[in-house]
């Protein structure tokens, strides 16, 4: 079975950066296995060759030696490739933590949380056991901290997909749609608002920028070959967008009925409350384009007054969700 190819530039890694005196190539060929697998000299040279450049690629520093007989030999010195003293102040630090919480449903987030460890043993982040060391807090500590969920499976794929500008194919369900649709994507960037993850990128068959949200992906996301179509635009306005489909920006008014004891974020949202008989308040929140597709995610908890266009859109998304 072929070794893999990490495999193979780890071990040429820990061979330069393990000896006192630089290896010729014959040394590196007969104390790696890849190596010795090699059908030919000229084989193994290409494999060396390519694993050597791949490595600088990395930031590993390889010194290139000459000895007294005129033979090459390689090492990576450690001093050369030691990275230097890290020291996050504790905005940088508090950014860090909230990055790995983000991981904790995804695939890294043992990675995450292992690197958060080595920065605390190494000093690199400040500690927050202030009493430990004899020293008063300089901000007191509060009970909540935040929590940036990212338990949709698209998060992962896509996430790689916008670092590497890979089109991306995914199915995808609109809330007024009874089917999902597919949809060719170019994806730019991804961004979390109000406890949701949404996806801004460039549709292929619509030609033109569209936000998905990403608990509506249904189905694997799968990574398409090929460059982007459409340029990256310098500032992608995700949160913006999605606030105006949500109404945010509104300049109308949309009166609702709301079962007590749910839907706090439109509560959150309302100008005025009115508390009503049989376990029911009445609502003004305000009304732009999507207030339809959100009013829909709390189903029978909400009722739709007035306008009457409103109430028509949420009934139609109603009845075609049921259809489905």
């Amino acid at each position: 079975m072929a070794i893999p190819k990490a495999e193979r530039l780890m071990n040429l890694a820990l061979c330069l950066l393990g000896t006192r005196r630089p290896l010729t190539k014959r040394e590196l060929r007969s104390s790696i296995e890849a190596y010795l697998e090699a059908g030919s000299d000229e084989s193994f040279n290409r494999m060396f060759e390519r694993d050597k450049d791949d490595l600088r690629e990395l930031g590993l520093v390889i010194d290139t030696v000459e000895s007294l007989e005129g033979e090459i030999g390689y090492r990576a010195q450690r001093d050369s490739n030691r990275l230097p003293p890290i020291a996050l102040d504790a905005e940088e630090a508090t950014a860090l933590g909230l990055a790995a919480r983000v991981w904790q449903q995804a695939r890294l987030a043992g990675a995450a949380s292992g690197a958060l460890q080595k920065l605390h043993a190494a000093g690199g982040m400040p500690q927050h056991d202030d009493a430990a060391q004899g020293t008063a807090p300089a901000v007191p500590h509060s009970t909540l901290e935040p929590h940036i969920p990212a338990r949709e499976a698209a998060f992962e794929p896509l996430m790689l997909a916008c670092r590497d500008r890979r089109p991306v194919v995914f199915d995808y369900r609109k809330s007024n749609a009874a089917r999902p649709e597919r949809r060719q994507v170019e994806p730019w960037t991804l961004e979390c608002w109000r406890g949701h993850w949404y996806l801004a990128g460039f549709d292929r068959e619509r030609q033109a920028e569209r936000v998905f949200r990403l608990s509506r992906i249904t189905g694997p996301v799968r990574s398409r070959s090929g460059a982007f179509t459409a340029a990256v635009p310098d500032q992608v306005t995700v949160r913006e967008t999605v606030e105006r489909w949500a109404g945010e920006s509104a300049s109308r008014s949309a009166r609702i009925r709301l079962r007590s004891g749910a839907g706090y974020p439109l509560r959150a949202r309302a100008t005025e409350v009115r508390e009503l008989p049989g376990g029911w308040e009445e609502l003004e929140i305000p009304y732009g384009h999507g207030l339809d597709a959100w009013l829909v995610e709390f189903g029978p908890d909400v009722i739709v007054l007035e306008p009457a266009e409103l109430r028509a859109e949420v009934v139609d998304r109603l009845r075609a969700v049921a259809k489905g």
